[in-house]
Protein backbone atom coordinates (compact mmCIF):
# COMPACT_ATOMS: atom_id res chain seq x y z
CA UNK A 1 0.00 0.00 0.00
CA UNK A 2 2.76 2.43 1.01
CA UNK A 3 4.78 1.55 -2.56
CA UNK A 4 1.79 1.94 -3.90
CA UNK A 5 1.09 5.43 -2.98
CA UNK A 6 4.63 6.69 -3.31
CA UNK A 7 4.44 5.34 -6.88
CA UNK A 8 1.56 7.54 -7.22
CA UNK A 9 3.96 9.98 -6.78
CA UNK A 10 6.67 9.47 -9.80
CA UNK A 11 9.18 7.68 -7.54
CA UNK A 12 10.27 4.70 -8.81
CA UNK A 13 9.66 1.64 -8.00
CA UNK A 14 12.29 -0.06 -6.58
CA UNK A 15 12.79 2.74 -4.35
CA UNK A 16 8.78 2.88 -3.48
CA UNK A 17 9.19 -0.97 -2.72
CA UNK A 18 12.54 -0.77 -0.49
CA UNK A 19 10.24 2.00 1.44
CA UNK A 20 7.12 -0.26 1.75
CA UNK A 21 9.02 -2.92 2.47
CA UNK A 22 10.84 -1.63 5.56
CA UNK A 23 7.74 0.36 7.09
CA UNK A 24 6.04 -2.81 6.51
CA UNK A 25 8.41 -4.70 9.00
CA UNK A 26 8.38 -2.10 11.90
CA UNK A 27 5.81 -3.22 14.19
CA UNK A 28 6.54 -7.02 14.03
CA UNK A 29 10.57 -5.64 14.77
CA UNK A 30 9.71 -3.59 17.94
CA UNK A 31 7.43 -6.80 19.50
CA UNK A 32 10.00 -9.26 18.68
CA UNK A 33 12.88 -7.06 20.16
CA UNK A 34 10.40 -6.37 23.46
CA UNK A 35 10.62 -9.96 24.03
CA UNK A 36 14.24 -10.39 23.45
CA UNK A 37 14.98 -7.74 25.71
CA UNK A 38 12.98 -8.90 28.85
CA UNK A 39 14.53 -12.55 28.02
CA UNK A 40 18.29 -10.98 27.93
CA UNK A 41 17.27 -8.89 31.43
CA UNK A 42 15.54 -11.75 33.38
CA UNK A 43 17.97 -14.79 32.07
CA UNK A 44 21.12 -14.06 30.45
CA UNK A 45 22.96 -14.05 33.86
CA UNK A 46 21.84 -17.53 35.00
CA UNK A 47 22.65 -18.71 31.47
CA UNK A 48 26.06 -17.16 31.59
CA UNK A 49 27.30 -18.10 35.31
CA UNK A 50 25.39 -21.82 34.32
CA UNK A 51 28.11 -22.03 31.14
CA UNK A 52 30.91 -21.42 33.41
CA UNK A 53 30.13 -24.10 36.19
CA UNK A 54 29.10 -26.72 32.89
CA UNK A 55 32.06 -26.82 30.63
CA UNK A 56 31.33 -30.01 29.74
CA UNK A 57 28.59 -29.19 28.07
CA UNK A 58 29.15 -25.49 27.19
CA UNK A 59 28.54 -26.32 23.51
CA UNK A 60 25.10 -27.79 24.07
CA UNK A 61 23.88 -24.44 26.45
CA UNK A 62 26.04 -22.00 24.57
CA UNK A 63 24.51 -23.39 21.11
CA UNK A 64 20.40 -23.18 22.50
CA UNK A 65 21.08 -19.46 24.26
CA UNK A 66 22.66 -18.31 21.14
CA UNK A 67 19.86 -19.22 18.97
CA UNK A 68 17.62 -16.83 20.90
CA UNK A 69 18.46 -13.10 19.31
CA UNK A 70 20.63 -11.60 21.50
CA UNK A 71 22.97 -8.64 20.41
CA UNK A 72 25.33 -8.86 23.33
CA UNK A 73 25.76 -12.67 23.63
CA UNK A 74 28.82 -13.26 21.46
CA UNK A 75 30.27 -10.44 23.59
CA UNK A 76 30.01 -12.05 26.37
CA UNK A 77 31.27 -14.98 25.33
CA UNK A 78 34.14 -13.61 24.00
CA UNK A 79 34.74 -12.34 27.41
CA UNK A 80 34.46 -15.52 29.30
CA UNK A 81 36.37 -17.13 26.78
CA UNK A 82 39.67 -14.45 27.20
CA UNK A 83 39.47 -15.24 30.68
CA UNK A 84 39.42 -18.72 29.88
CA UNK A 85 35.87 -19.50 31.77
CA UNK A 86 34.69 -21.21 28.63
CA UNK A 87 36.67 -24.07 25.74
CA UNK A 88 37.30 -23.19 22.84
CA UNK A 89 34.75 -25.26 21.31
CA UNK A 90 32.07 -23.80 23.25
CA UNK A 91 33.11 -20.33 21.95
CA UNK A 92 32.74 -21.16 18.39
CA UNK A 93 29.45 -23.27 19.17
CA UNK A 94 28.40 -19.90 20.33
CA UNK A 95 29.54 -18.08 17.07
CA UNK A 96 27.94 -20.94 14.63
CA UNK A 97 24.82 -20.39 16.50
CA UNK A 98 23.92 -16.80 17.21
CA UNK A 99 21.93 -15.52 15.16
CA UNK A 100 22.12 -12.16 16.02
CA UNK A 101 19.28 -10.23 13.28
CA UNK A 102 18.58 -12.73 11.05
CA UNK A 103 16.07 -14.43 13.38
CA UNK A 104 14.48 -10.79 13.62
CA UNK A 105 14.04 -10.23 10.12
CA UNK A 106 13.12 -13.32 8.90
CA UNK A 107 10.02 -13.54 11.95
CA UNK A 108 9.36 -9.60 10.74
CA UNK A 109 8.36 -10.83 7.50
CA UNK A 110 5.23 -13.18 6.50
CA UNK A 111 6.68 -14.59 3.02
CA UNK A 112 10.22 -15.49 4.96
CA UNK A 113 8.65 -17.57 7.47
CA UNK A 114 9.64 -20.87 6.00
CA UNK A 115 13.42 -20.05 6.42
CA UNK A 116 13.31 -20.15 10.14
CA UNK A 117 13.20 -23.28 11.29
CA UNK A 118 15.59 -24.52 8.84
CA UNK A 119 18.13 -21.76 9.94
CA UNK A 120 17.53 -22.47 13.29
CA UNK A 121 17.88 -26.42 12.85
CA UNK A 122 20.74 -26.34 10.58
CA UNK A 123 22.75 -23.68 12.95
CA UNK A 124 21.93 -26.20 16.33
CA UNK A 125 23.12 -29.47 14.17
CA UNK A 126 26.29 -27.85 13.22
CA UNK A 127 27.07 -25.67 15.90
CA UNK A 128 27.00 -28.42 18.83
CA UNK A 129 29.26 -31.09 17.06
CA UNK A 130 31.39 -28.33 16.06
CA UNK A 131 32.06 -27.29 19.25
CA UNK A 132 32.76 -30.92 20.48
CA UNK A 133 34.93 -31.66 17.46
CA UNK A 134 37.18 -28.18 18.30
CA UNK A 135 37.12 -29.08 21.60
CA UNK A 136 38.44 -32.37 20.83
CA UNK A 137 41.08 -31.39 17.71
CA UNK A 138 41.98 -27.90 19.45
CA UNK A 139 43.13 -28.50 23.30
CA UNK A 140 41.96 -25.73 25.20
CA UNK A 141 45.88 -23.70 25.33
CA UNK A 142 47.49 -24.37 28.52
CA UNK A 143 47.67 -19.98 28.87
CA UNK A 144 46.81 -18.45 31.94
CA UNK A 145 43.72 -15.94 31.87
CA UNK A 146 44.93 -12.34 31.26
CA UNK A 147 45.65 -10.50 34.23
CA UNK A 148 42.99 -8.17 35.94
CA UNK A 149 44.40 -5.31 34.17
CA UNK A 150 44.74 -6.32 31.13
CA UNK A 151 41.38 -7.46 30.05
CA UNK A 152 39.51 -5.00 32.42
CA UNK A 153 37.31 -6.77 34.61
CA UNK A 154 36.10 -3.07 35.17
CA UNK A 155 35.05 -2.33 31.53
CA UNK A 156 31.58 -2.47 30.52
CA UNK A 157 31.42 -4.18 27.14
CA UNK A 158 28.58 -2.60 24.54
CA UNK A 159 25.92 -3.81 22.43
CA UNK A 160 24.99 -2.56 19.52
CA UNK A 161 23.16 0.34 20.02
CA UNK A 162 25.65 1.38 22.69
CA UNK A 163 23.62 0.10 25.68
CA UNK A 164 25.56 -1.65 28.65
CA UNK A 165 25.29 -5.84 28.19
CA UNK A 166 26.58 -6.70 32.03
CA UNK A 167 24.72 -4.04 33.56
CA UNK A 168 20.99 -4.27 32.50
CA UNK A 169 18.44 -1.57 34.17
CA UNK A 170 14.56 -1.76 33.91
CA UNK A 171 14.17 1.33 31.44
CA UNK A 172 16.45 -0.27 28.81
CA UNK A 173 13.68 -2.89 28.85
CA UNK A 174 11.82 -0.43 26.39
CA UNK A 175 14.33 2.03 25.41
CA UNK A 176 17.17 -0.41 23.70
CA UNK A 177 14.20 -2.17 21.79
CA UNK A 178 12.89 1.23 20.60
CA UNK A 179 16.63 1.88 19.81
CA UNK A 180 17.55 -1.36 18.01
CA UNK A 181 14.31 -1.37 16.43
CA UNK A 182 15.20 2.23 14.66
CA UNK A 183 19.07 1.00 14.23
CA UNK A 184 17.37 -1.94 12.30
CA UNK A 185 14.82 -0.69 10.66
CA UNK A 186 17.35 2.55 9.19
CA UNK A 187 19.58 -0.90 8.26
CA UNK A 188 17.14 -2.91 6.40
CA UNK A 189 16.16 0.37 4.71
CA UNK A 190 19.48 0.93 3.22
CA UNK A 191 20.05 -2.41 2.49
CA UNK A 192 16.99 -2.68 0.35
CA UNK A 193 17.51 0.26 -1.73
CA UNK A 194 20.76 -1.14 -1.95
CA UNK A 195 19.57 -5.03 -2.96
CA UNK A 196 16.58 -3.41 -5.21
CA UNK A 197 19.07 -1.10 -7.05
CA UNK A 198 21.25 -3.90 -8.37
CA UNK A 199 18.74 -6.45 -8.47
CA UNK A 200 17.09 -4.55 -11.01
CA UNK A 201 20.25 -4.36 -13.18
CA UNK A 202 21.06 -7.67 -12.58
CA UNK A 203 24.09 -7.47 -11.09
CA UNK A 204 24.00 -9.69 -7.70
CA UNK A 205 21.37 -12.21 -9.06
CA UNK A 206 23.80 -12.92 -12.11
CA UNK A 207 27.09 -12.97 -9.77
CA UNK A 208 24.89 -15.76 -7.46
CA UNK A 209 22.93 -17.55 -9.90
CA UNK A 210 25.47 -18.85 -12.20
CA UNK A 211 24.89 -22.92 -13.00
CA UNK A 212 28.88 -23.34 -12.68
CA UNK A 213 29.48 -26.29 -10.45
CA UNK A 214 33.44 -24.78 -10.14
CA UNK A 215 31.23 -21.20 -9.30
CA UNK A 216 29.34 -22.56 -7.30
CA UNK A 217 31.57 -23.97 -4.40
CA UNK A 218 32.86 -19.96 -4.05
CA UNK A 219 29.44 -18.36 -3.49
CA UNK A 220 29.18 -19.72 0.43
CA UNK A 221 33.14 -18.76 0.70
CA UNK A 222 32.09 -15.15 -0.58
CA UNK A 223 29.59 -15.47 1.67
CA UNK A 224 31.26 -16.77 4.61
CA UNK A 225 34.17 -14.33 4.58
CA UNK A 226 31.56 -11.07 4.11
CA UNK A 227 30.01 -12.54 7.07
CA UNK A 228 32.78 -12.23 9.44
CA UNK A 229 32.30 -8.24 8.62
CA UNK A 230 31.19 -8.02 12.78
CA UNK A 231 28.25 -5.48 12.32
CA UNK A 232 24.60 -6.71 12.68
CA UNK A 233 24.05 -5.03 9.57
CA UNK A 234 26.25 -7.85 7.38
CA UNK A 235 23.35 -10.23 9.02
CA UNK A 236 20.57 -8.42 7.98
CA UNK A 237 21.89 -8.30 4.18
CA UNK A 238 22.78 -11.53 4.08
CA UNK A 239 18.83 -12.49 5.49
CA UNK A 240 17.41 -9.46 3.06
CA UNK A 241 19.34 -11.47 -0.20
CA UNK A 242 17.87 -14.99 0.83
CA UNK A 243 14.45 -13.51 1.36
CA UNK A 244 14.83 -12.13 -2.29
CA UNK A 245 16.20 -15.48 -3.67
CA UNK A 246 19.09 -13.73 -4.54
CA UNK A 247 21.26 -15.82 -3.02
CA UNK A 248 21.03 -19.53 -2.03
CA UNK A 249 20.04 -21.11 1.08
CA UNK A 250 23.73 -22.36 1.25
CA UNK A 251 25.77 -19.59 0.64
CA UNK A 252 23.49 -17.42 3.53
CA UNK A 253 24.07 -20.02 6.36
CA UNK A 254 27.52 -20.01 5.43
CA UNK A 255 27.50 -15.85 5.82
CA UNK A 256 24.95 -16.36 8.78
CA UNK A 257 27.03 -18.81 10.62
CA UNK A 258 29.98 -16.85 10.28
CA UNK A 259 28.70 -13.86 11.42
CA UNK A 260 29.68 -13.64 15.09
CA UNK A 261 28.36 -10.00 15.75
CA UNK A 262 30.28 -7.92 17.43
CA UNK A 263 31.86 -10.67 19.71
CA UNK A 264 34.90 -10.71 16.93
CA UNK A 265 35.74 -7.52 18.11
CA UNK A 266 35.71 -7.84 21.54
CA UNK A 267 37.89 -11.16 20.81
CA UNK A 268 40.53 -8.76 18.71
CA UNK A 269 40.88 -6.19 20.94
CA UNK A 270 41.06 -8.29 24.50
CA UNK A 271 42.56 -12.04 23.20
CA UNK A 272 46.38 -12.34 21.70
CA UNK A 273 46.15 -12.63 18.19
CA UNK A 274 47.59 -15.80 17.00
CA UNK A 275 45.16 -17.28 19.23
CA UNK A 276 42.17 -15.27 17.45
CA UNK A 277 43.30 -16.12 14.64
CA UNK A 278 43.11 -19.35 15.04
CA UNK A 279 39.81 -19.43 15.89
CA UNK A 280 38.43 -16.99 12.95
CA UNK A 281 39.91 -19.47 10.17
CA UNK A 282 38.19 -22.31 12.50
CA UNK A 283 34.86 -20.93 12.06
CA UNK A 284 35.20 -19.59 8.57
CA UNK A 285 36.23 -23.40 7.71
CA UNK A 286 33.41 -24.61 9.29
CA UNK A 287 31.23 -22.11 7.80
CA UNK A 288 32.37 -22.09 4.36
CA UNK A 289 32.18 -26.19 4.20
CA UNK A 290 28.85 -26.66 5.66
CA UNK A 291 27.62 -23.72 3.36
CA UNK A 292 29.13 -26.28 0.27
CA UNK A 293 27.29 -28.67 1.71
CA UNK A 294 24.16 -27.21 1.91
CA UNK A 295 24.23 -25.46 -1.78
CA UNK A 296 24.78 -29.17 -3.66
CA UNK A 297 21.93 -30.47 -1.04
CA UNK A 298 19.44 -27.74 -1.85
Amino acid sequence: MIAEFLENFGMAEWVADAIGDSFAVLPFLFVIFLLVEFFEFYFSDKVNAFMKSAKKSGPVIGSLASIIPQCGFSVIASTLYVRRFITRGTLLAIYLATSDEAIPVLLSNPVSYHYVIPVIAVKLLVAIPAGYLVDFLFKQQEQEPLKHDECGDEHIEEGCCHHEIMKGRKRDLVIHPIKHTFHTFAFILVITLILNYFISVDVISRFYSSDITAFKIFQPLVTAIVGLIPNCAVSIAITLMLIKGTISFGAAMAGLMSNAGLGLLVLIRMNNIKDTLKNILILLVISTVCGIVLQFLF
